[in-house]
Protein backbone atom coordinates (compact mmCIF):
# COMPACT_ATOMS: atom_id res chain seq x y z
CA UNK A 1 0.00 0.00 0.00
CA UNK A 2 1.32 3.43 -1.00
CA UNK A 3 -0.87 6.18 0.61
CA UNK A 4 -4.16 7.21 1.69
CA UNK A 5 -5.95 10.27 1.41
CA UNK A 6 -8.71 11.17 3.53
CA UNK A 7 -10.17 14.74 2.29
CA UNK A 8 -11.92 16.34 5.09
CA UNK A 9 -12.81 19.80 6.93
CA UNK A 10 -12.29 17.98 10.86
CA UNK A 11 -10.35 15.48 12.21
CA UNK A 12 -11.85 13.53 15.59
CA UNK A 13 -9.67 12.08 17.62
CA UNK A 14 -10.41 9.18 20.55
CA UNK A 15 -8.02 9.73 23.62
CA UNK A 16 -7.16 6.68 25.00
CA UNK A 17 -5.40 4.39 22.61
CA UNK A 18 -4.71 6.97 19.50
CA UNK A 19 -3.55 10.14 21.17
CA UNK A 20 -1.96 8.28 24.90
CA UNK A 21 -0.59 5.28 25.24
CA UNK A 22 -3.18 4.49 28.46
CA UNK A 23 -3.49 0.33 28.12
CA UNK A 24 -1.34 -0.37 31.21
CA UNK A 25 -2.34 2.79 33.42
CA UNK A 26 -6.71 1.26 32.77
CA UNK A 27 -5.50 -2.18 33.43
CA UNK A 28 -3.44 -1.26 36.64
CA UNK A 29 -6.73 0.53 37.55
CA UNK A 30 -9.12 -1.89 36.53
CA UNK A 31 -7.34 -4.07 38.56
CA UNK A 32 -7.46 -2.89 41.64
CA UNK A 33 -10.88 -1.92 41.32
CA UNK A 34 -11.71 -5.31 40.74
CA UNK A 35 -10.07 -6.77 43.54
CA UNK A 36 -11.44 -4.46 46.00
CA UNK A 37 -14.84 -5.42 44.63
CA UNK A 38 -14.14 -9.13 44.81
CA UNK A 39 -14.37 -9.36 40.72
CA UNK A 40 -11.45 -11.64 38.39
CA UNK A 41 -8.91 -8.81 38.05
CA UNK A 42 -7.52 -10.13 35.10
CA UNK A 43 -11.03 -10.65 33.21
CA UNK A 44 -12.54 -7.41 34.12
CA UNK A 45 -9.97 -4.88 32.20
CA UNK A 46 -10.51 -6.46 29.16
CA UNK A 47 -14.39 -5.49 29.25
CA UNK A 48 -14.00 -2.29 30.16
CA UNK A 49 -11.97 -0.99 26.54
CA UNK A 50 -13.91 2.47 24.56
CA UNK A 51 -16.38 2.37 27.11
CA UNK A 52 -17.33 4.89 29.63
CA UNK A 53 -16.59 3.91 33.29
CA UNK A 54 -20.35 4.31 34.20
CA UNK A 55 -21.10 2.40 31.52
CA UNK A 56 -19.08 -0.73 32.56
CA UNK A 57 -19.64 -0.46 36.56
CA UNK A 58 -23.11 -0.72 36.10
CA UNK A 59 -22.88 -4.08 33.91
CA UNK A 60 -20.70 -5.10 37.15
CA UNK A 61 -21.59 -4.03 40.04
CA UNK A 62 -25.47 -3.52 41.93
CA UNK A 63 -27.79 -0.41 41.97
CA UNK A 64 -26.82 0.06 45.85
CA UNK A 65 -23.37 -0.03 45.23
CA UNK A 66 -22.77 1.75 41.45
CA UNK A 67 -22.49 5.50 43.15
CA UNK A 68 -19.33 4.31 45.10
CA UNK A 69 -17.71 1.94 42.79
CA UNK A 70 -17.87 4.67 39.90
CA UNK A 71 -16.22 7.12 42.80
CA UNK A 72 -13.34 4.24 43.43
CA UNK A 73 -12.62 3.50 39.66
CA UNK A 74 -12.67 7.32 38.95
CA UNK A 75 -10.35 7.92 41.29
CA UNK A 76 -7.96 5.00 40.57
CA UNK A 77 -8.02 5.89 36.73
CA UNK A 78 -6.55 9.81 37.90
CA UNK A 79 -3.95 7.97 40.47
CA UNK A 80 -2.48 6.42 37.77
CA UNK A 81 -2.94 9.22 34.94
CA UNK A 82 0.72 10.37 35.35
CA UNK A 83 2.21 7.38 33.96
CA UNK A 84 0.55 7.58 30.51
CA UNK A 85 2.52 8.51 27.43
CA UNK A 86 1.99 9.76 23.98
CA UNK A 87 1.25 7.94 21.41
CA UNK A 88 4.09 7.44 18.71
CA UNK A 89 3.15 10.49 15.89
CA UNK A 90 0.25 12.20 18.34
CA UNK A 91 1.69 14.97 19.05
CA UNK A 92 3.21 16.05 16.15
CA UNK A 93 -0.30 15.47 14.45
CA UNK A 94 -2.66 17.20 16.62
CA UNK A 95 -0.88 19.68 17.12
CA UNK A 96 -0.71 20.38 13.16
CA UNK A 97 -4.91 20.69 12.88
CA UNK A 98 -6.00 23.74 13.80
CA UNK A 99 -8.02 24.40 16.41
CA UNK A 100 -11.53 25.15 14.79
CA UNK A 101 -10.77 21.47 13.04
CA UNK A 102 -9.85 19.09 15.46
CA UNK A 103 -11.32 17.46 18.43
CA UNK A 104 -11.61 14.86 21.33
CA UNK A 105 -13.98 12.45 22.10
CA UNK A 106 -13.51 9.99 24.84
CA UNK A 107 -15.19 7.56 26.89
CA UNK A 108 -13.37 9.06 30.12
CA UNK A 109 -14.39 12.19 32.20
CA UNK A 110 -13.06 15.42 31.46
CA UNK A 111 -10.62 15.38 34.36
CA UNK A 112 -9.43 11.77 33.30
CA UNK A 113 -8.83 13.03 29.61
CA UNK A 114 -7.30 16.41 30.95
CA UNK A 115 -4.76 14.41 32.73
CA UNK A 116 -3.76 12.08 30.59
CA UNK A 117 -3.11 14.23 27.49
CA UNK A 118 -1.08 16.64 29.89
CA UNK A 119 0.72 13.61 31.01
CA UNK A 120 1.42 13.03 27.11
CA UNK A 121 2.60 16.23 26.72
CA UNK A 122 -0.64 17.31 24.47
CA UNK A 123 -2.22 20.38 25.44
CA UNK A 124 -6.74 19.90 25.66
CA UNK A 125 -7.60 21.05 21.79
CA UNK A 126 -10.72 23.76 22.83
CA UNK A 127 -13.49 20.84 21.65
CA UNK A 128 -13.03 18.54 23.98
CA UNK A 129 -16.47 15.83 24.15
CA UNK A 130 -16.18 13.57 27.74
CA UNK A 131 -18.07 10.89 29.29
CA UNK A 132 -19.30 14.08 31.62
CA UNK A 133 -21.20 15.56 28.01
CA UNK A 134 -23.15 12.64 26.65
CA UNK A 135 -26.00 11.08 27.25
CA UNK A 136 -24.94 7.51 25.96
CA UNK A 137 -21.29 6.52 25.49
CA UNK A 138 -19.44 4.53 22.53
CA UNK A 139 -20.89 2.56 20.46
CA UNK A 140 -23.58 5.26 20.25
CA UNK A 141 -22.91 8.02 18.54
CA UNK A 142 -23.47 11.17 20.64
CA UNK A 143 -20.19 11.75 21.46
CA UNK A 144 -19.27 12.58 17.54
CA UNK A 145 -22.16 13.68 16.61
CA UNK A 146 -21.84 16.89 19.33
CA UNK A 147 -18.17 17.69 18.28
CA UNK A 148 -18.82 17.92 14.35
CA UNK A 149 -21.73 19.98 15.54
CA UNK A 150 -19.00 22.02 17.94
CA UNK A 151 -16.97 22.46 14.80
CA UNK A 152 -19.59 23.80 12.82
CA UNK A 153 -19.22 20.37 10.24
CA UNK A 154 -20.98 18.03 8.89
CA UNK A 155 -20.11 14.12 10.21
CA UNK A 156 -19.18 13.03 6.48
CA UNK A 157 -16.72 16.03 6.43
CA UNK A 158 -14.92 14.70 9.12
CA UNK A 159 -12.15 11.75 9.97
CA UNK A 160 -12.15 10.03 13.14
CA UNK A 161 -9.33 8.54 14.96
CA UNK A 162 -10.23 5.25 16.88
CA UNK A 163 -8.75 2.40 18.71
CA UNK A 164 -11.59 0.32 19.72
CA UNK A 165 -14.27 -1.46 18.31
CA UNK A 166 -17.09 0.14 19.96
CA UNK A 167 -15.58 3.90 19.03
CA UNK A 168 -15.17 2.40 15.57
CA UNK A 169 -18.98 1.60 15.53
CA UNK A 170 -19.91 4.94 17.07
CA UNK A 171 -18.13 6.95 14.60
CA UNK A 172 -20.12 4.63 11.89
CA UNK A 173 -22.72 5.74 13.43
CA UNK A 174 -22.66 9.24 13.34
CA UNK A 175 -21.85 9.42 9.49
CA UNK A 176 -18.17 10.38 9.69
CA UNK A 177 -16.46 10.62 6.02
CA UNK A 178 -13.87 8.20 7.12
CA UNK A 179 -12.44 6.07 10.07
CA UNK A 180 -9.04 5.28 10.52
CA UNK A 181 -8.24 2.09 13.29
CA UNK A 182 -4.98 2.96 15.37
CA UNK A 183 -3.28 0.19 16.44
CA UNK A 184 -4.19 -3.98 17.17
CA UNK A 185 -7.47 -3.52 18.65
CA UNK A 186 -8.75 -2.28 15.90
CA UNK A 187 -7.93 -4.68 13.50
CA UNK A 188 -10.91 -6.63 12.22
CA UNK A 189 -13.10 -3.51 12.68
CA UNK A 190 -15.12 -1.41 9.78
CA UNK A 191 -12.43 0.94 9.94
CA UNK A 192 -11.06 2.22 6.03
CA UNK A 193 -7.55 1.83 7.02
CA UNK A 194 -6.04 0.24 10.24
CA UNK A 195 -2.14 1.82 11.41
CA UNK A 196 -0.15 0.89 13.90
CA UNK A 197 0.66 4.42 15.07
CA UNK A 198 0.53 8.10 14.05
CA UNK A 199 4.00 8.51 12.51
CA UNK A 200 2.73 7.49 8.93
CA UNK A 201 -0.78 10.11 9.60
CA UNK A 202 -0.09 14.23 8.05
CA UNK A 203 -2.75 16.67 8.31
CA UNK A 204 -2.46 18.46 4.73
CA UNK A 205 -4.04 21.23 5.43
CA UNK A 206 -7.58 19.67 3.04
CA UNK A 207 -7.17 16.15 5.28
CA UNK A 208 -5.37 13.32 6.01
CA UNK A 209 -2.67 11.70 4.67
CA UNK A 210 -1.63 8.09 5.64
CA UNK A 211 1.55 6.32 4.35
CA UNK A 212 1.84 3.09 3.70
CA UNK A 213 5.31 2.59 6.25
CA UNK A 214 2.75 3.21 9.38
CA UNK A 215 -0.13 0.56 8.24
CA UNK A 216 -0.92 -1.90 10.80
CA UNK A 217 -0.22 -5.69 8.85
CA UNK A 218 1.80 -3.99 5.69
CA UNK A 219 5.12 -5.81 4.88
Amino acid sequence: MGADELPCHAVLFDCDGVLVDSDASVTRAWRRWAEAYGLDPQTVPSMVHGRRASDSVAQLIGADDRERALATINAYELDDAPQVTAVAGARDLIMSVPDGRRAVVTSGSKALATARLRAAGIDPPPVLITADDIAEGKPAPDGYLQAAAALGVQPADAVVLEDSRAGVEAARSAGAGAVVGVGPAAAGSSADVVVADLRGVRWTGSGLRITGASVAGDP
